[in-house]
């Protein structure tokens, strides 16, 4: 019995001990979640090797991305070494270039005016007269007494009855204008070739300048090229005028010069006051909307007033007066009865402070001022101080110093040889210029009549000098030899030189005609000479010799 009950109590304790629902299966489930397991881990795995080839892959382009930065980093570096190097000596090659220019320049500035004194500098000249045949001093002074002396004859006279019939012209121009509101006309001056006495070619025509003021109470104040402001290179030489009232501050109100506020008034300029104010300034000859005297309206206005004070006094003459030119305002033409007529040039010009140098408009016929920036500018003519110095040097030379003789002889071939060619861009101021520069570089006892023959080559090898180089300089701008007798301003003697060829420099064809027509006129010399020169002895016939300078 009791091995019974320890049998079923063992049975029973063994099937509660084996109970699922009591002790269950750790691993029961074991063989399934395996599986699964092992099989997420494979994706684990093969998503992990997946990453790790994108990670490499990426390094590995970074890496490549550095390595190309850094080397081009490299090549910019050396690029950079190589245009500092580069950049070093190309300014070093430039600034040796431009020292070597600047002292060029600078030699011959200093020594320009001295290029008719030294004798090596004439001997490397002159390429251009091998085999011209140059008439000697007989030849010459034929020719001069026939062509010259017998054609001149009559300027003086001339010169005479224009001056008094513009004199009396100007006087009822007076009467005509308003003296509260138009210009002041003063008493005209004669300038240029007629007045020089070396004119040759005909028609004579007699240049005359007419200085103007504005009416009370304002004023002209001008500034030029060489006051200080930078001005470009093609407007050397020119200035402008400004109209101001002889009250006004120079410096002007600050409303001027700085763009108000819509909201914003100046107390002393109302908008009523700036209308009246460009009113007045149009009715002072001045162009639109400034205060700067327009040479346009200037000229029209002259011209009205010219017409109003002919009509005055043309009961008093027995002539016809008309304007000639359209391209020169101030061209008039006298014409008589008979046919015969004298033409004259009447220009109006303003005074430069208190000098003898005025702003002149126009240029009659010399084409020195053709080409204007604007309105507003105005050519500076030095033409008083010019007919001064010619008069102050003769003074000096020996009695009939053939200074005026070549340039007269000159004069004449240059404007024959253009009749048989056509225009060059020579004019007879640059051959004038020519004239000054020998005039005050030779020694006063090289002007002696005798020696006609060598100052005519003197003054032809410069003027081929010149044009070889395109340089030939104005005689007073930059002129610090002027002598003091003549009272010239300081300001134009302390300014850079004036080159009247720089032209040349743009404009290659003018050039090359200019040249071509100057060869020309020394090979055609000897014929247009003999042309106009009677016989000679056959004693004084040994004329024509071959200059070989």
């Amino acid at each position: 019995m009791p091995v019974g009950i320890f049998r079923v109590c063992l049975v029973v304790i063994t099937a509660i001990v084996n109970h699922p629902l009591l002790f269950p299966k750790e691993n029961g489930t074991v063989p399934e979640n395996t599986e699964e397991i092992i099989q997420k881990m494979k994706e684990r795995e093969e998503s992990l090797r997946l990453e790790q080839l994108r990670l490499e892959q990426e390094i590995a382009e970074q890496e490549a991305t550095q390595k190309a930065l850094e080397k081009a980093a490299e090549v910019v570096e050396e690029s950079k070494e190589e245009k500092v190097r580069w950049d070093m000596w190309t300014a070093l090659s430039l600034v040796i270039f431009l020292l070597i220019e600047l002292w060029r320049q600078d030699f011959q500035e200093g020594n320009w005016q001295d290029a008719g004194g030294e004798e090596d500098d004439m001997t490397v000249l002159g390429k251009a007269f091998k085999g011209v045949a140059f008439p000697n001093k007989a030849v010459l002074a034929s020719f001069y007494e026939k062509r010259i002396l017998g054609t001149t004859g009559d300027m003086a006279r001339m010169r005479e009855m224009v001056e008094g019939f513009a004199d009396d012209l100007l006087e009822a121009l007076r009467s005509v204008c308003n003296r509260d509101a138009d210009m002041e006309v003063e008493d005209c001056m004669g300038v240029g070739s007629m007045y020089e006495n070396w004119r040759v070619r005909k028609p004579f025509v007699c240049d005359l300048i007419v200085p103007f003021a504005p009416p009370e109470p304002y004023c002209f104040r001008s500034q030029t090229w060489c006051s200080g402001d930078s001005f470009p290179p093609d407007e050397q030489g020119y200035g402008t005028i400004k109209v101001c009232r002889a009250d006004e501050d120079v410096t002007g109100c600050i409303c001027d010069k700085t763009k108000l506020g819509e909201d914003m008034l100046c107390l002393l300029h109302s908008q009523a006051n700036t209308t009246r104010h460009s009113t007045e300034m149009e009715d002072l000859l001045c162009f639109k909307n400034t205060q700067y005297l327009d040479a346009d309206q200037v000229m029209k206005w002259f011209q009205i007033a010219v017409t109003k004070a002919w009509n005055r006094i043309s009961h008093k003459y027995e002539f016809d007066l008309s304007f000639s030119l359209l391209d020169s305002p101030g061209a008039l033409k006298i014409k008589f009865r008979s046919g015969k007529s004298i033409a004259f040039n009447l220009t109006p010009v303003v005074q430069y402070e208190n000098s003898d140098v005025y702003f002149i408009s126009h240029f009659p016929r010399s084409g020195l001022a053709a080409d204007l920036p604007s309105s507003t500018h105005w050519f500076l003519t030095f033409a008083v101080y010019e007919r001064r110095f010619i008069q102050l040097v003769s003074k000096t030379l020996p009695a009939n110093a053939c200074h005026v003789s070549c340039l007269q002889i000159l004069s004449f071939l240059h404007g024959k040889q253009c009749s048989l060619t056509g225009p060059s861009g020579l004019t007879n101021y640059h051959l004038k210029t020519v004239m000054l520069h020998l005039l005050q570089a030779c020694p006063s006892q090289d002007w002696a009549p005798e020696k006609l023959e060598a100052r005519l080559q003197d003054m032809l090898k410069f003027l081929e000098k010149c044009l070889h180089e395109k340089k030939l300089y104005h005689f007073f701008i930059g002129n610090g030899k002027v002598p003091a007798e003549l009272g010239f301003p300081i300001i134009f003697q302390r300014a850079e030189p004036l080159n009247l060829f720089r032209p040349f420099v743009l404009q290659r064809e003018v050039y090359r005609k200019t040249v071509d027509t100057f060869h020309e006129m020394l090979r055609n010399m000897s014929a247009l000479i003999n042309e106009y020169t009677v016989h000679i002895p056959l004693a004084h016939a040994n004329g024509i010799h071959k200059e070989s300078l």
